[in-house]
């Protein structure tokens, strides 16, 4: 009979239960599942975005969530309006044909993405809210720093590569076109601006755009295109901010390794500027139409005594130029014969067509075998060292990776 009075009580805790429920339940994080209908118009109008490719199954991807979720929170609080920073989910499983668009090879993957355009680097950095929120601050730093003073071009850092935009206004077409130009490459180049009076005389056919390369005495470049036209003023600004030989470090190792590109790497002493010079421009003339069929690196071999220790050289030795297939390691004959013509481009033919790989497991092809050398042949087969820069690819104690298989080189 004591029934009446136990029910209001249960009743209460029932409710209590769904109060606590629903004021911490994930869900009320502001992040939003992408799918092939949304995600246009989503990342589109964002400033910046920031998009969480995953798996439900993934241990990593299961302990991201709640992170990533948290980290949205802060960032809102920041930033309210949807168009300045947005959190977004991709469940790869549901939707592989985002994950095959934006070639996701390993879960989970955070991409950044600026007006809709996903960047080249992905968040890589460590797994808590205060990185996470540091990281979107950060992205949401003006990249263009206003001159107001033409004297401080005497100040700039001719080690970095500088682009510097003179604009009648801030509020004009070609500003906004510089300024999401320097968004994207803000990693890989220094924009400045100088506006009004202040440009004037920099000015003298309207708004004006130059770079001034590394290099005390390198000559400055004008850009001769339309400003108002972003597509081209984009790729000149890459071609001149990213350069076809990048420096390796163990910051950008990782990206670098999972471009899945092969190596051709310069080891030199970080003070021995002319060998990088040599190596830049006969990698320029030789091999221009091998972008996008290798990397074209060059390391600080005091910092990477690892890997040239693996193709048994040192620091004394240097340059050495090698190439990391990610299955072996190769190494250049002799950095003298750089200038020989055709040389260095005939090493990365080898690499291409096998000819490295079968030689060092079986001796010289026998072409290029004379026939007195024939009998020798078995001698001079040997086995070559084992990549070294594969150690620098993403770790399967911190993401699931889906394929790690490459082509036998």
């Amino acid at each position: 009979m004591k029934l009446p009075a136990v029910l209001p009580s249960l009743e209460f805790n029932y409710i209590t239960i769904l109060l606590v429920t629903w004021f911490y339940n994930p869900s009320r994080s502001e992040i939003t599942s992408l799918d092939s209908g949304n995600i246009d118009e989503t990342l589109n109008n964002a400033d910046v975005a920031l998009v969480n490719f995953y798996a439900d199954w993934c241990r990593f991807s299961q302990m991201l969530h709640p992170i990533f979720e948290e980290s949205s929170n802060v960032v809102r609080e920041e930033f309210p309006d949807l168009k300045q920073v947005v959190f977004a989910r991709v469940d790869c499983d549901q939707h592989s044909d985002i994950a095959m668009r934006y070639r996701i090879s390993k879960y989970p993957t955070l991409k950044l993405f600026r007006n809709g355009m996903m960047m080249k680097r992905e968040y890589r950095g460590q797994r808590s809210v205060s990185a996470i929120a540091d990281f979107i601050r950060q992205q949401k730093v003006d990249p263009v720093k206003e001159m107001h003073d033409l004297e401080e071009l005497k100040a700039l850092d001719r080690s970095k590569r500088n682009i510097i935009g003179y604009f009648e206004g801030k509020d004009s077409e070609n500003y906004r076109t510089f300024e999401k130009v320097a968004n994207i490459l803000r990693d890989d180049g220094v924009f400045l601006a100088a506006h009004g009076s202040l440009s004037k005389p920099e000015r003298f056919s309207g708004d004006n755009v130059i770079y001034k390369p590394p290099g005390e005495n390198s000559p400055d470049m004008v850009y001769l295109g339309s400003l108002s036209n972003f597509d081209l003023t984009y790729t000149w600004a890459q071609d001149k901010c990213v350069p076809m030989v990048r420096e390796i470090t163990f910051e950008n190792g990782e990206e670098l390794t999972e471009e899945g590109l092969p190596f051709l790497i310069l080891f030199h002493l970080k003070e021995d500027t002319e060998s990088l010079e040599k190596f830049q421009h006969e990698a320029a003339r030789q091999l221009i139409g091998e972008k996008g069929t290798i990397n074209f690196l060059h390391a600080d071999c005091e910092k990477f005594r690892h890997p040239l220790l693996h193709i048994q050289k040192t620091p004394a030795d240097c340059p050495v130029i090698a190439i990391d297939s990610f299955r072996h390691m190769y190494v250049f004959p002799d950095f003298s014969d750089l200038n020989v013509p055709g040389k260095l481009k005939q090493f990365v033919q080898d690499l291409h067509s096998g000819k490295l790989h079968r030689e060092f497991h079986h001796g010289p092809d026998p072409t290029d075998v004379t026939p007195g050398q024939q009998e020798n042949q078995e001698e001079i087969a040997s086995n070559p060292p084992e990549s070294s820069f594969q150690k620098l690819a993403p770790s399967e104690t911190r993401y699931t990776i889906l394929n790690r298989d490459r082509d036998e080189l």
